[in-house]
């Protein structure tokens, strides 16, 4: 039996369709193994996630919980600060990496105005009202990244993986399609989300032009089966859409030789 580790660095697009889906406390799908154990019998896939906050976040840390934040309990939900800091990423051998642009088109952090580090702080309704007023007095927002800026530490990132291993690096992008969005006219509407969704997109395709990733193309995936049939809510997809996105996982792996 070959055993394949898969290492995902990425939020619920990347967990739910290679791990699990659970909703309402039952699981809905059951993982890449499902399609593993019909096509390849002779293997079986070991998935690691971590979650992640966003690409300069993962850059800036040296793998440290600041001492500040680790002396407090904060309700910071899917991201424990150990998965915030952490350098797993570059540390742990796996026969592939999985990544996600998501995180850098959907996520807002906080920087540390003295210590300089960047937080995903949660929902701070949740805080204790004196955590909530720490956080206050010592962050202040960060704009979000701009499609240059994230496929450049995007780069960085494959780079610093490529350097101690030859594991191929395989990046979902993003279902442009947004649930009720009816736009004809975009004056004015910049940065609304499926315009930014489009321009991450073809940001990820020249960078995997320049680098050969490999693109797990989740919008064409959501375009070719129909976005009402599979989508959740914006970001994310139902079980079928799930079972959809690990087959094209498992083609590409296939088609670079780490299942056979």
């Amino acid at each position: 039996m070959r055993r394949v580790n898969l290492f995902l660095k990425g939020n619920l697009d990347v967990r739910d369709s290679l791990h699990s889906l659970r909703l309402n406390g039952s699981v809905q799908w059951n993982g890449v193994n499902e399609i593993i154990r019909a096509d390849f019998p002779e293997a079986v896939v070991r998935v690691q996630h971590e979650t992640w906050t966003r690409s300069d976040a993962l850059l800036e840390s040296d793998g440290n919980v600041p001492s500040d934040l680790a002396q407090r309990t904060l309700p910071l939900g899917a991201y424990p600060p150990a998965s915030q800091f952490s350098q797993t990423l570059f540390e742990t051998r796996a026969d592939a990496v999985v990544l996600s642009i998501q995180p850098d088109i959907a996520t807002n952090l906080l920087r540390h105005r003295q210590d300089n580090y960047l937080l995903q702080p949660g929902d701070m309704a949740d805080y204790a009202p004196s955590d909530r007023e720490w956080l206050r007095a010592h962050f202040e927002p960060v704009d979000a990244l701009d499609v240059s800026t994230s496929m450049a530490n995007f780069r960085d990132i494959v780079d610093r993986c490529r350097s101690r291993s030859d594991a191929p690096v395989l990046v979902y992008n993003v279902s442009a399609v947004v649930p009720g969005d009816k736009i004809h006219c975009h004056g004015g509407l910049d940065d609304i989300l499926s315009t930014r969704i489009k321009r991450f997109n073809l940001g990820l395709i020249e960078l995997s032009q320049q680098t050969g990733i490999s693109i797990v193309d989740v919008d064409a995936i959501v375009a070719r089966h129909g976005a009402d049939r599979l989508k959740i809510d914006a970001l994310h997809l139902n079980a079928e859409g799930c079972r959809l996105v690990a087959e094209e996982v498992v083609s590409i792996l296939s088609d670079l030789g780490v299942v056979q």
